[in-house]
């Protein structure tokens, strides 16, 4: 056996196997954001549903495989292997200071930890004795306030009609006292959603809608109405309805919007202003800041894993 045929197949023995990353095209420049002819880097295709994007200590990332069931990490070198299985169908991710990953999750469904193992529990699985319908995405404040997203039951023509009525498409609060609250049930389908830097404003991407939301966030607690913050490029009327794509969200150190939609990653100011967007071979699903100084935006979408080497760096306080 030559050395490459060993090599090949010690590395088949392996997940983590590493290889080059290829690149797949060049952005155009955003000031601030990325310079224009900066490579996205295809980490890997194949993948079996890509969302919940978030980065580990060591600047790692992992992002979940829904319908694998299992979470994935991306190590610096783009090598790839299994974190965690038997997630529960785990989608959006995020950590609390001390090291719990909160997941929301579809098999059962509802919002939890699912890591570490001892800590693994349920926080919520149903509003007003209504399950939810398809928990979506969510983000951890730094005081361990839990904002989430339910996009409702999307059943598909052959899947069984539910015994019981589900809970209608919604925004919901876990505050750290462990008390859930309802803080929005009139967006038709939400989806993505992210805290601002200081935390005083809470943004939702609706799927179906021309324009992420926003709300303002008070230090009593009080949430504000909801306003349109940004107009979404790409949106269209489709055979099911009308449709932005818009998906995950991210915000760097300075307050920018990162949109995960149709378009590709659509970038905003912290006022809602357009600054550009990030064209991607396939439509982005989820994308977060990751890497030692979080100065690498990561994007997946479509079974697939791309990076960009950024100018800015997210967010050091928080882990997305």
């Amino acid at each position: 056996m030559t050395r490459l045929a060993l090599a090949a197949g010690l590395c088949a023995l392996f997940t983590a196997c590493a290889t080059k990353p290829q690149v797949a095209a060049l952005t155009p420049a955003i000031p601030g954001v990325v310079s224009g002819g900066t490579p996205i880097e295809v980490i890997k295709e194949g993948f079996a549903g890509t969302e919940g994007p978030v980065t580990l200590p060591d600047g790692s990332l992992i992002f979940t495989e829904t319908p694998a069931n299992r979470i994935t990490r991306i190590a610096d070198d783009g090598s790839t292997s299994t974190w965690l299985e038997n997630s529960n169908g785990s989608n959006g991710l995020g950590f609390t200071a001390n090291g719990d990953l909160y997941a929301v999750q579809v098999l059962k469904t509802r919002v939890g930890i699912v890591h570490p193992p001892e800590r693994a529990r349920t926080l919520a699985d149903n509003f007003e004795g209504a399950p939810f319908g398809r928990p979506n995405d969510l983000v951890v404040a730094k005081d361990g306030t839990v904002y989430f997203t339910d996009s409702g039951a999307r059943l598909g023509p052959n899947d069984p009609k539910p015994t019981v009525t589900p809970a209608k498409p919604a925004v919901y609060r876990i505050t750290k006292q462990g008390q859930l609250q309802r803080l929005a049930d009139d967006i038709t389908r939400p989806n993505g959603i992210q805290l601002s830097p200081d935390e005083k404003v809470l943004y939702v991407a609706n799927t179906a809608g021309e324009h992420v939301l926003a709300f303002d966030l008070g230090a009593d607690g009080k949430v504000g109405p909801k306003r349109n913050f940004a107009k979404l490029a790409g949106f269209r009327q489709t055979d099911t309805g009308p449709s932005s794509g818009a998906d995950g969200l991210a915000v760097d150190a300075v307050g920018r919007l990162y949109v995960a939609s149709t378009a590709g990653i659509q970038v905003f100011e912290a006022d809602g202003t357009a600054l550009g967007v990030i064209p991607l071979p396939k439509s982005p699903q989820n994308l977060a800041f990751a890497g030692r100084d979080k100065r690498t935006l990561y994007a997946v979408g479509r079974g697939s894993a791309y990076r960009i080497a950024a100018l800015t760096s997210g967010l050091t306080e928080r882990a997305k």
